[in-house]
């Protein structure tokens, strides 16, 4: 008798490519912008411009050369090429992509029909399944590596606002990112893409973002839709400690603890309120706030969600109407220009789907900075992106235009009032 995972690998092999993505970086020279040095020098020192690839993994599940891969490996690329176990090499295009999910889907510049890999169901894994991690890394070549699901639901992983991933201790390393995770069926069920480690190899623990999350991104990528769109929940969520859980009578410090409601939102017109605690979704058990994120969005725009309720001690279920934040007020996006502190600073009015874009939230009202461009003079005073602006010399702004007038005049100083990251931050500039 002989074990082995070969007709598996036979079977699942040829759909895990490699991905060679390339940018071009202009490099500055240290003295660029220096009045002197421009006046005397000129163009002799120009900017210079070099060429940098990165190597990633990716899997074919569309026969039509539909390839998932992770969103660190093609950031930023200028040129994407695509290369086949059997050696082939094609030109691919991007055809969306998401950074805070980390998932890129590309297109294959070919008629050809390609193996692909089916795409599995990742809530039906159990910790102690057997997978196979296939990638490549170190850009070594395909490489095949086995292990068990260790662990599921993690969060606090890598950076970003999503955390909820399969947890293997398969060997996973710099390159396998994009790489295929796959059970004993043939099935996709996790795209490889992070590790946990301080030397930057496998240290028996690596992390996969849930199949059924990459088949939610893909329909979406396949339905032509510019961006993925997240559900609107209009709440804020933070965990349940073991000191909250006794409070509120729970049995285990588990499930997604209510915290603030926006008016109007789809929570409150669910029902749910400040204090409550959401422990599951369409009865599957919610161990995190990103869990029940990660629910929500695999369900879907368009559907409704049965949230169970834990409301002093009881337990009830409330339907979640899910959809796209809306733009309650237009954004009007204005450039500010002038002699003015916010000269050069793009600015627009703030609503639940600018709010969700820029991660702020549920901060939907004022104006925001979406933009400051580069050597501006809001760039010297410090302004920045996501910067809310509250006041101007005493006065409340509310709109973009009510901005671009309150800085049309000529003050002997300018007092100014913005909010990041929740502080109050006053300024006085001459």
């Amino acid at each position: 008798m002989q074990m082995s995972f070969a007709p598996l690998v036979k079977q699942t092999a040829n759909a895990v490519v490699n991905v060679y993505a390339e940018r071009v970086v202009q490099r500055r020279s240290p003295f660029d912008g220096d009045p002197f040095f421009e006046q005397f020098f000129g163009q002799r020192m120009p900017n210079r411009s070099e060429k940098q690839s990165s190597l990633g993994s990716g899997v074919i599940v569309g026969a039509n050369g539909i390839v998932v891969t992770n969103n660190h490996v093609i950031e930023g690329a200028d040129d994407i090429k695509v290369a086949l176990a059997d050696g082939r090499e094609f030109a691919s295009t991007v055809v969306l992509k998401d950074d805070r999910l980390d998932l890129a889907v590309l297109k294959i510049k070919s008629d050809t029909t390609f193996d692909t890999i089916p795409i599995g169901d990742s809530d039906a894994v159990e910790v102690g399944d057997l997978v196979l991690a296939i990638g490549n890394p170190f850009g070594v070549g395909q490489t095949v590596t086995s292990g068990i699901v260790s662990a599921l639901a993690r969060n606090q992983v890598v950076s970003g606002d999503f955390g909820f991933f399969i947890q293997t201790d398969a060997a996973i390393n710099p390159g396998n990112s994009g790489g295929a995770l796959i059970d004993m069926k043939g099935q996709l069920i996790g795209i490889n893409t992070a590790i946990f480690s301080r030397g930057g190899g496998s240290n028996g623990v690596g992390f996969a973002i849930p199949a059924n999350l990459v088949k939610s991104f893909v329909t979406s990528a396949e339905g032509g839709s510019p961006s993925f769109v997240r559900p609107y929940i209009g709440a804020s969520f933070e965990p349940v400690t073991s000191e909250v859980a006794e409070a509120l009578g729970l049995d285990r410090a588990r499930g997604a603890l209510v915290t603030a409601v926006v008016a109007g939102g789809p929570a409150e017109k669910a029902g749910l309120k400040p204090g409550q605690v959401v422990t599951a979704v369409n009865g599957i058990a919610v161990e995190h706030p990103d869990a029940l994120g990660y629910r929500l969005t695999t369900v879907g725009i368009g559907h409704d969600a049965k949230l169970t309720v834990s409301d002093n001690g009881r337990s009830r279920e409330v339907t979640l109407a899910l959809a796209a934040a809306p733009e309650t007020t237009p954004r009007d996006e204005r450039l500010i220009e002038g002699r003015n502190p916010f000269s050069g600073a793009v600015v627009a009015n703030l609503s639940p789907r600018l709010a969700d874009e820029l991660r702020l939230g549920n901060t939907t009202e004022g104006v925001v900075i979406v933009e400051v461009k580069r050597g501006s003079p809001a760039a010297r005073i410090g302004l920045q992106a996501k910067d809310i602006v509250v006041a101007v010399n005493g006065e409340q702004i509310d709109k973009s235009k009510t901005l671009e007038t309150a800085v049309a005049t000529d003050p002997a100083f300018w007092r100014v009032e913005i909010l990041r990251d929740g502080q109050l931050i006053r300024q006085f500039f001459r």
